[in-house]
């Protein structure tokens, strides 16, 4: 038996100033609401090189500093891992632009209990703030259907 196995391979960065998120407005149908900027890691790309150019791809600034802070995975419907890097900084330059991922938007941290998220998005959250938690796994539990569980 192999022990090897297909993996997809994707990044997302918070980016902070103080109590504020810079969050997008996903256009997306897979996974919509607002969510921190990210994205595929193209092969041969290192993570770092990845985040750094999804955020400038999605938000137009400059990142520097992005710090590994936990990882998000689950198993596809084609029995793939898919495996979110989550990374963090407050370290930015350049002018704020949106994108056709979504609408970039500064929010307060206050104002999230009141904006549509991305589905588990303040679990994910909790993951990307937590000292204690790295990693955001969902487990299929067959009578319930899948779960999040915060390791």
């Amino acid at each position: 038996m192999s022990r090897s196995e297909k993996v997809t391979l994707t990044v997302l960065c918070m980016i902070y100033d103080n109590d504020k998120l810079l969050l997008q407005d996903r256009v997306n149908n897979i996974w919509p609401g607002l969510t921190f900027p990210g994205g595929h890691v193209e092969k041969g790309e290192s993570f770092i090189h990845a985040v750094k150019r999804e955020v400038k791809e999605e938000t137009g600034l400059v990142i520097s500093s992005p710090r590994l802070c936990g990882i998000k995975q689950f198993q596809t419907e084609e029995n793939e891992r898919y495996v979110v890097l989550l990374f963090k900084t407050s370290q930015f330059t350049g002018t704020l632009t949106s994108s056709e991922e979504g609408v970039m938007k500064w929010l307060h941290r206050d104002e999230l209990s009141s904006c549509r998220l991305a589905e588990n998005f303040l679990e994910l959250l909790q993951v990307f703030d937590s000292d204690d938690l790295t990693e955001f796994f969902y487990v299929d539990e067959p009578a319930d259907g899948q779960h999040v569980k915060l390791l």
